[in-house]
C-alpha cells in the first residue's frame, strides 16, 4: 500500500494479509503491516525491516525508492523478528551498509544470525547520540523494555518524526484499518506491552521534550494528526489507568447455567446504572479482546463454575493473563457456581489479591447449580457494591 509521509521519508513496508496468528497468539482476521522506512538525503538511513513472510516485497519496496542510491545505514529500532528478519539479507546485498544499534541491539544480534559477521558493519549509540544525514538528523532515544531491553526510538529533527518503534502500534494491515484506530491499538497495547507501563512512561516523559509533528511506528497507520489524543491514550494506558468508567462482566459457563446468572447480572447492572457495560463469554470471545476490555473499564465482574477444586480453565487462563500483564487499580467482584463443592470464587480471588490496588467486592454470590429466585437478590446487592 502506498503511504505519503514526505519527499525525503518514504514508507517501504508491507501488509500480511495472510497470517492468522500474530506471535502464534493474538488473532488478527484483518492481517498486520509491518512498517519500515527510508530517509533519502545526502546518506540514506533505512529504518527497520520487516518479517520474513514479506521479504521478496520489502525488497522490491526497497528498491524502488531507493532509485539506484545505495543505503549508507540501517537503524536497527528492535530485533524482534517481525522487524529485524532481512537484517542478513540487506547486508548481504549492500556490503558497505552501516548498522546503527545499541550496545544491547549488537550482544543480541548474533543469537538470530549466528552464521554472520556484523563486526565490522556496526555504529553503536546511546541515549541522545545523533546521527547525521544531510538536512535531515537522527536523535537516538532508548526504550528498554518498551518491550524488550535493546528496543530504542528516533527522532528526525528537520520533519519533526518520531519513529517509535512498537509504540502506537495496531493490529491489521493499512488497507484495513477502522475509523476506531483505539480499538485496535488498545489490543496491542495491553496484550504486548502491557506489563510495562513504567518503562512506557518513562519513554513518554522523554517524547514530551520533543516537538513531534508525525509517529511513525512498526505497525499500523502513520498518525499525522491530533497527536495529542493517541499520548493520552497512552498516558492512560501506561498508568494503568480505567478508561472507560463503567462495568465488564467477564464469565464462562460448562452447561449453561452460569451464563445464565451473567446475563441476569448484566441485566441488573444496566438497570441501575448509565455507565457503560459488557458482557463477553470467555469460551467464546478472542482472549486478547478480554483482556483489552479488562484494562478498558474500571470495574470488573468474573462469574465462573468450580472445577477441579479450582475454577474452570479458561477463566483460570483469563486471570493468569490479568496478572501477568500487571492489571490493577480496578474493582472487582465474583459470582461462583458449585454443584456440591463451590471452589471458584477461593480461586479467583487468590488470583485478585495478587494484583496490585485490586477491591474486592465483600459479597460473593453462589449458585448452587441453577440460578434460583433467592439469588436474585444476591446479584442485586452485588450489582450495587460494584457500582458503589
Amino acid at each position: 500500500m502506498q503511504v505519503k509521509i514526505s519527499d525525503s521519508i518514504k514508507y517501504i513496508g508491507v501488509d500480511d494479509k495472510t497470517i492468522d496468528l500474530f506471535e502464534s497468539q493474538y488473532l488478527v482476521p484483518n492481517g498486520i503491516s509491518y512498517n519500515s522506512y527510508l530517509i533519502i538525503d545526502e546518506k540514506v538511513a533505512i529504518m527497520d525491516t520487516v518479517d520474513k513472510r514479506k521479504t521478496d516485497e520489502w525488497l522490491e519496496n526497497l528498491d524502488r525508492e531507493l532509485n539506484g542510491r545505495t543505503p549508507d545505514y540501517l537503524v536497527i529500532s528492535h530485533l524482534e523478528p517481525d522487524h529485524a528478519s532481512n537484517i542478513k539479507v540487506v547486508s548481504e546485498k549492500y556490503p558497505s551498509m552501516k548498522l546503527v544499534g545499541n550496545a544491547k541491539t549488537f550482544s543480541m544480534l548474533p543469537q538470530f544470525f549466528p552464521d554472520f559477521d556484523f563486526a565490522d558493519k556496526t555504529v553503536t549509540v546511546k541515549e541522545g547520540d545523533e546521527l547525521e544525514l544531510g538536512s535531515h538528523k537522527l536523535t537516538f532515544i532508548m526504550a528498554p523494555m518498551v518491550h524488550w531491553p535493546e528496543v530504542m526510538v528516533s527522532y528526525e529533527n528537520a520533519e519533526k518524526v518520531l519513529f517509535s518503534a512498537d509504540g502506537f502500534g495496531t493490529f491489521g494491515t493499512l488497507d484495513a484499518q477502522e475509523d476506531d484506530w483505539a480499538c485496535e491499538a488498545r489490543r496491542y497495547y495491553f496484550n504486548i506491552c502491557g506489563k510495562y507501563g513504567v518503562q512506557v512512561q518513562n519513554l513518554l516523559k522523554k517524547a514530551a521534550k520533543l516537538d513531534i509533528r508525525k509517529i511513525c511506528p512498526l505497525h499500523g497507520p502513520v498518525l499525522d494528526e491530533n497527536l495529542g489524543w493517541y499520548i493520552g491514550l497512552y498516558d492512560i494506558w501506561s498508568k494503568y489507568e480505567p478508561e472507560t468508567d463503567g462495568v465488564f462482566i467477564a464469565y464462562c459457563s460448562v452447561h449453561g447455567n452460569t451464563a445464565k446468572a451473567a446475563e441476569k447480572l448484566c441485566e441488573i447492572v444496566k438497570s441501575k446504572t448509565d455507565k457503560k457495560v459488557s458482557i463477553a463469554d470467555l469460551s467464546r470471545t478472542d482472549l486478547a479482546e478480554d483482556i483489552e476490555d479488562a484494562f478498558r473499564f474500571s470495574r470488573m465482574v468474573v462469574i465462573a463454575p468450580s472445577y477441579d477444586g479450582g475454577v474452570f480453565p479458561i477463566m483460570n487462563d483469563f486471570l493468569h493473563h490479568l496478572k501477568i500483564k500487571g492489571y490493577k487499580n480496578r474493582k472487582v467482584a465474583m459470582v461462583e457456581n458449585g454443584s456440591w463443592a463451590p471452589s471458584a470464587a477461593k480461586t479467583m480471588r487468590a488470583y485478585l489479591e495478587e494484583m496490585k490496588n485490586v477491591e474486592i467486592c465483600p459479597t460473593v454470590v453462589t449458585i448452587r447449580s441453577a440460578m434460583k429466585e433467592e439469588n436474585i437478590p444476591q446479584l442485586e446487592q452485588l450489582a450495587d457494591e460494584i457500582l458503589a
